[in-house]
């Protein structure tokens, strides 16, 4: 690969964008022609073929790979003197996805333990900005919501999920509010007292809500207050696991944590277990920064393949398009697509406008991708990237900041005032589009196993639409969690065992694969390597 940067140093760009007139270019290749020249996912060495366990021929990222073909932690321990408990049913993760399927789960009777890899909330969900969607406008419909999202995910999503998800949203909305959840609320002339719907890219109406630009965190705030306040859940923060059980019948019966404070392992005996943990972006894959939170590191699908869940899309990740370029230690954090929303450009070194801003995701990270490719971008202190014109935004709309608050903190956080000087942004790893294949109800394939949010695969197709990840992660996670409530398994005298895993170990030997790997990983490993490469804004991609 190409690593030399090229560009327009920053002082030169910053004149060009101060002359510049907005006119967008109009040279922008077909959609289909700019993914496959410039997207992450469509490059020679994106995607491997997987040559064991249930998608054995199916596309996989390589790093991905690995991870499902590696060796189990459980091979390190002795499980005899793990502690042992029992509950109904067994969430693992604390974000938005594990809290609604908590949460449900005792609204259906069920005594629920959560098993969170760092503490309740520490997830993506606190850090998805933009909004929520749901069809709750006069001008809109459940056939519109539903034929956008399929439309944005290349016509690859799971219909009848789709149909679920759009289907929910109303309801959804009634029930975080409900809950104490706060939106904002429309001003003017017969809209006072209604909820405030912006459009996103890929969306045919205006149908996002949102509180702010902090939806996730406000979201978050008021599950993990009702999940803290329910006497039926039993909270296990820095209890990561990393392995399910399974029995003679390949049930999956609960899985074994790791506490981390006391360095033991803790065997939780479930009726049913529900998988909620998140997505793999710090993978880094392709070696790009990434927006998500520390622990997002795949475990949730490792442990789902070995116990044989087929997986779906595993080749297909979504690359933010306004991710932090500049400051390197800050590379990556996730500026929102409520920013652009609100009217903000995207602008070259030159001073061109290249793309429409609320095309879907896909196509306007392969636009900036694009610009930087052909030594158009921005070039700073070693980083590259485009502007994000947001001097012209607060110079229209002076109020701007007061609604969009997370954009003044990271501003902040940069060294910039976006009044006076744009954000360098560069496409950040931001959501993983595949996971595990789920029914409806979230269950799997396999009996006692459900999931929901980030893990799960068919919902998004190959590219998510803003908005939906919320309104998925609580769709599902209720729909997991009232199906794992119910699910009636009983609790077996004869305890959970890991045989799956070992038959997994002997089919890579009859396949003749090695592995030095060990997964789940857990934490991703920073040291030693480059911070900027690693940050993924040195030049990797097309000359």
């Amino acid at each position: 690969m190409n690593r030399k940067i090229k560009g327009i140093d920053y002082e030169t760009a910053r004149e060009n964008l101060r002359n510049s007139t907005l006119e967008m270019r109009t040279d922008l290749p077909p959609k289909e022609e700019l993914l496959h020249r410039y997207h992450p996912d469509y490059q020679a060495d994106a995607r491997v073929k997987l040559p064991i366990g249930p998608n054995a021929g199916d596309y996989c990222h390589p790093d991905l790979a690995k991870l499902l073909t590696s060796h189990p932690l459980i091979d390190d321990y002795d499980l005899s003197g793990a502690e042992h408990l029992n509950t109904d049913v067994l969430v693992i993760g604390g974000g938005g996805a594990g809290t609604a399927a908590a949460l449900t789960a005792t609204e259906a009777g069920a005594s629920v333990i959560m098993a969170n890899k760092l503490r309740i909330g520490d997830s993506n969900t606190v850090m998805a900005e933009g909004g929520i969607q749901a069809a709750v406008g006069a001008e809109d419909s459940l056939q519109q919501h539903f034929d956008d999202t399929v439309k944005g995910g290349h016509n690859a999503a799971k219909k009848e999920l789709v149909a679920q998800m759009v289907t929910d949203a109303p309801s959804a909305i009634r029930w975080l509010i409900g809950l104490g959840m706060s939106f904002d609320l429309a001003k003017g002339e017969g809209n006072d007292g209604h909820l405030n719907r912006k459009r996103a890219g890929g969306t045919t109406v205006p149908r996002i809500l949102s509180y702010r630009d902090f939806t996730g965190l406000e979201m978050m705030r008021v599950l993990r207050e009702a999940v803290e306040l329910d006497e039926n859940i039993t909270q296990l923060n820095r209890h990561p696991a990393i392995e399910l059980l399974s029995d003679e019948h390949n049930r999956c019966v609960g899985a074994i944590l790791y506490d981390l404070e006391k360095r033991s392992l803790v065997l939780v005996h479930a009726k049913a277990v529900v998988l909620a943990t998140g997505g793999s972006g710090r993978l880094h894959l392709q070696g790009f920064a990434t927006s998500n939170h520390y622990g997002a590191t795949a475990d949730g699908l490792v442990m789902a393949y070995r116990i044989g869940v087929k997986l779906r899309d595993m080749d297909s990740f979504q690359y933010h398009p306004t991710g932090v370029a500049h400051p390197p230690h800050l590379a990556g954090a996730l500026i929102s697509e409520a920013v652009r929303s609100a009217g903000t450009k995207l602008i070259n070194g030159l001073g061109e406008r290249f793309v429409d801003e609320l095309q879907p995701r896909d196509v306007v990270a392969a636009a900036i991708l694009r610009e930087v490719a052909e030594g158009r971008g921005v070039v700073r202190d070693g980083q590259v990237g485009v502007f994000l014109d947001t001097p012209r935004l607060i110079e229209n709309d002076p109020e701007v900041l007061n609604r969009l608050v997370t954009l003044g903190h990271v501003a902040h956080k940069c060294g910039v005032d976006p009044a006076v000087d744009p954000v360098i942004i560069h496409p950040t790893l931001h959501y993983q589009n595949g996971g595990m294949e789920i029914n409806k109800d979230g269950s799997t394939s396999v009996p006692g196993l459900y999931a929901a949010g980030e893990v799960t695969g068919g919902i998004h197709g190959r590219n998510r639409l803003m908005g939906n990840a919320l309104l998925d992660i609580i769709s599902f996670g209720r729909r997991a969690g009232k199906a794992a409530a119910e699910c009636g398994l009983p609790l077996k005298k004869v305890r959970g065992g890991v045989d799956h895993v070992h038959n997994l170990q002997r089919e890579m030997t009859r396949a003749g694969l090695t592995s030095e790997v060990k997964a789940p990983i857990l934490y991703p490993d920073y040291s030693p390597f480059d911070l900027r490469e690693h940050a993924g804004l040195l030049e990797t991609h097309h000359e």
